[in-house]
């Protein structure tokens, strides 16, 4: 039996399993009805595991979008660094910017919900209520940018090469949750899951499977694990039109997009190209910009963005400054400790260290107050962990105390915040306490100034970056730590270079960003757990918590949001009690400036800026602009 959902809200796996049981004990000769009831099968445009989906299967477009927004133009962006591959999926060499570009997803989310997710190469789902298994019925039209048709044996490919050949942490991931992919008749996909695998966790990572071309895989013996100037075939709306080699990438729309007028994409993908610049520093792409070598400019210098916004073309209203809303949890953005190195295994040498960065005095002299301090790992959201343990938190923390893997202070103190300083760079108050935690260590200071071990080892700490913005925020950080005795030092490599050595994780301290995110569940595997921590890229620390493990575990079997609200909570907790950051900064809106002839929706969606995917071009303003010379 085949019920179709215009939710896809599943019924509990346990709910159905003691209906079974009842209905067969007392009414065992009618077994067959329990066996077809246990088949019932749910049919859906979408998904949506803990709630409803917003858009019913008959909906013509998202809200957010200008569904009358006109095709044409260029968009210019500019980006640091260099490339030598337009394979995004390879830990060898540096991936071009948008690499990813040409490649769809099976199911996609949209930006004004948190986590439904809808049929893009597949036209429905279906699934049983428990999950064993999920069918994507491929949709007839799916094609490649090459014309070729695109099939469920592409997604089949696609998904077993990547097991062959992808990141060791993703073929670890995935594994155990999906079990096999199997072509059926009819153009349909077959993934089955893993009967231990969170139910939570099934549809939605079968759903994120792209796909690639078999046939261009085959004919020009690429391989997924090494790098590659030939991108691959790929089925979404832009194709790579022309690149120079670390200096430009064009990217193409593609007029013959298969998808282009799927409701999901009504109003979306409106550029007729897409430019992007390779800069070595963020002051040369500043000067780039205002002399309109591109167009669009995301300012993560908050120096810039306070003092440098003063030049012609922008006074003469020919460019325009904004801030714009963002919804979005906060990144995570820090400095992180690679607990692999045996000297921040102490928890009381990564405390002093993070007391030496002063963020009040460094958003005060050198971010002109435009942040806020990052203190939690769902920070700008309503799932960060505040004051002391709700009774749903203390539930999941007591056990873990209990069985001795959490001090029993969790319980009864607020969460782990950042260090406070005062107004002058080096705080005294916290240079003694960080004294007394590295003398407490055995990191004591020597006649030359500087901390050792008792087999005479300095406490050295590199900060590994490839940004010249950092300089000036590490350098006082540099400045502080050497003052308490720490051999510190700051190494800024090339983007070659910081590509080997954080897949090999060969460094002390690097920046990261490290967010749970609003429904996390098995990708917190990869990015915080134990049995991954040695060989996932997404794990920058290295940690290896037995109690962060238990809750992540608690969370992958969660199938309610009541529950899982504070069990994200309560991680919070967990993870800021390890103090394995330093958490640096965030703010709450998305500051952009660009020339005058793009416009976007108002408002934007919650959860997305979405300057490629739903902005749109004026020729009219573009033609004003290039008529008084502010464009070249």
């Amino acid at each position: 039996m085949i019920r179709s959902a215009a939710v896809s809200r599943p019924r509990p796996a346990n709910a159905l399993l003691k209906f079974g049981l009842a209905f067969g004990l007392s009414c065992a000769a009618l077994g067959w009805a329990v066996s077809a009831q246990a088949q019932e099968i749910t049919k859906s445009h979408g998904f949506n595991f803990l709630g409803e989906l917003k858009y019913a299967a008959d909906f013509e477009h998202l809200d957010y979008v200008n569904v009358n927004a006109p095709k044409g133009g260029e968009l210019a962006q500019w980006t640091r660094g260099t490339f030598d591959s337009f394979n995004p999926y390879s830990r060898q060499g540096a991936s071009a910017w948008g690499a990813s570009l040409g490649f769809e997803r099976m199911m996609i989310g949209t930006a004004d919900e948190i986590s439904s997710e809808y049929c893009l190469l597949c036209e429905t789902l279906e699934y049983p209520d428990d999950h064993a298994w999920v069918i994507f019925n491929m949709r007839p039209e799916a094609k490649f940018s090459d014309g070729s048709p695109l099939t469920a044996a592409d997604v089949a490919f696609t998904h077993n090469l990547f097991l062959e050949q992808g990141l060791e942490s993703f073929r670890e991931g995935v594994g155990r949750i999906i079990s096999g992919v199997e072509v059926l008749e009819g153009n349909r996909v077959k993934f089955s899951f893993n009967p231990e695998s969170p139910i939570r966790d099934r549809i939605s990572q079968a759903g994120a499977t792209i796909a690639f071309s078999k046939a261009w895989y085959e004919s020009t013996g690429a391989r997924l694990d090494e790098p590659n100037l030939e991108i691959a075939l790929g089925s979404g709306p832009y194709v790579l039109d022309s690149f120079d080699t670390n200096r430009q990438i064009i990217y193409r729309r593609n007029p013959d997009y298969w998808g282009k007028d799927l409701p999901i994409n009504v109003g979306r993908d409106n550029f007729d190209s897409l430019r992007v610049e390779y800069f070595s520093d963020s002051n040369a792409a500043f000067e780039g910009f205002k002399s309109g070598a591109y167009t669009f400019r995301f300012e993560n210098s908050s120096k810039q963005w306070a003092t440098g916004y003063d030049f012609p073309a922008l006074n003469d209203g020919h460019v325009i400054k904004a801030e714009l809303s963002d919804g979005t949890m906060a990144s995570g953005q820090s400095f992180v400790f690679n607990l692999r190195r045996e000297k921040f295994q102490d928890i009381r040498v990564r405390q002093a260290i993070a007391l030496m960065f002063n963020f009040e005095w460094s958003n005060d002299a050198l971010f002109y107050g435009l942040y806020e301090r990052i203190n939690s790992f769902a920070e700008n959201s309503y799932l960060e962990a505040i004051g002391l343990p709700t009774p749903e938190e203390a539930a999941l923390l007591q056990p873990l105390v209990d069985q001795g893997l959490l001090n029993a202070s969790i319980l009864t103190e607020h969460p782990v915040d950042g260090p406070t300083s005062g107004d002058r760079q080096l705080d005294r108050n916290n240079l003694r306490t960080a004294s007394a935690l590295l003398d407490d260590a055995g990191w004591l200071v020597g006649d030359d100034g500087l901390r050792r071990n008792a087999a005479g080892d300095t406490l050295k700490v590199e900060f590994m970056e490839r940004s010249p913005a950092f300089d000036r925020v590490i350098n006082p950080y540099v400045d502080n730590l050497r003052k308490l005795g720490v051999d510190a030092v700051l190494n800024r490599i090339d983007n070659a270079q910081w590509v080997d050595r954080r897949y090999a994780f060969d460094y002390d301290m690097v920046n990261a960003s490290i967010a749970t995110g609003y429904e996390p569940g098995s990708g917190l595997a990869q990015r915080m757990g134990s049995q991954e921590a040695d060989v996932s890229v997404f794990n920058p620390m290295g940690l290896k918590s037995p109690a962060v493990d238990a809750l992540i575990e608690t969370i992958r079997r969660i199938e309610t949001t009541e529950q899982l609200n504070p069990a994200v909570k309560a991680l919070d907790r967990v993870l800021r009690a390890e103090q394995f950051w330093v958490p640096q900064w965030f703010k709450n809106v998305h500051t952009v400036a660009y020339f005058d002839m793009f416009e976007h929706p108002d408002p934007l969606p919650p959860f997305s800026l979405g300057v490629t995917d739903f902005w749109w071009y004026n020729a009219d303003k573009a033609d004003a602009l290039k008529a008084a010379g502010a464009l070249r």
